[in-house]
């Protein structure tokens, strides 16, 4: 019998206007995201004990300072599924203000998140998914619903990445962003971090939803 690993997923996802391809198919693959994942860790001989997702929706703190982000709690799946799906159904693609998001918070705040920590066999898996470069962290700083205690720089946020934050032997970190910095410095530096390009407007297809969640599987 295979292995069981607890799995930790949190979905970094930018949902300014450009985004709503991307949101409308994670919408619709929401319900599904669970059994999807079971298969693809079956296929590779893997086996899910535990999992969790947990959502981090970003804008722009500079730009939309009355609904710059969102967060969710984790949910273990399948048994709070309905409420995974009720978050997502409810996020909306609009605002953004220009190019750059606040991508780089998004991310400090997925990698501080209260990851499983008992298992024996664990993986804590940040998916990032975004058509935009990334303020430099604290732009928008002075928004009333900016978190409080990030990162200040990248090389902050590098050494928090690097750190016990999220555990060395089972971080994970996969990003589905543009070819530019942030995220080029990023994916050419960090540990344990694979980069796959995207493009701006091309939006998400179910069949890619597929093989984003293969290559999850895969990290694990």
């Amino acid at each position: 019998m295979p292995e069981q690993y607890a799995v930790d997923i949190v979905l970094c996802i930018d949902v300014t206007g450009s985004m709503s391809p991307v949101i409308d198919t994670v919408k619709k693959g929401a319900l599904s995201f669970h059994q999807r994942f079971v298969d693809a860790m079956t296929a590779k001989e893997k086996s899910v004990g535990r999992l969790r997702l947990r959502v981090v929706a970003y804008r722009d703190f500079a730009a939309d300072r009355n609904n710059p982000i969102e967060l969710s709690d984790f949910w273990t799946v399948p048994e709070e599924t309905d409420q995974f799906k009720r978050f997502v159904k409810g996020l909306r693609a609009d605002g953004g203000g220009d190019e750059p998001e606040s991508g780089l918070e998004a991310l400090a705040l997925a990698i501080n998140s209260e990851w499983e920590r008992e298992a024996e066999r664990r993986r804590h898996v940040i998916v990032l998914f975004t058509d935009a470069s990334a303020h430099p962290l604290g732009v928008g700083a002075g928004a009333a619903k900016y978190p409080r205690g990030l990162p200040t720089d990248l090389g902050e946020l590098s050494a928090l990445w690097a750190s016990g934050a999220v555990d060395r032997g089972a971080k994970r970190l996969l990003l589905f962003a543009p070819d530019v910095e942030p995220w080029k410095t990023i994916a050419g530096t960090w540990s344990n971090t694979l980069h796959s390009a995207s493009t701006a407007g091309t939006g998400l297809r179910d069949v890619e939803l597929d093989e984003i969640i293969g290559v999850i599987a895969g990290s694990v």
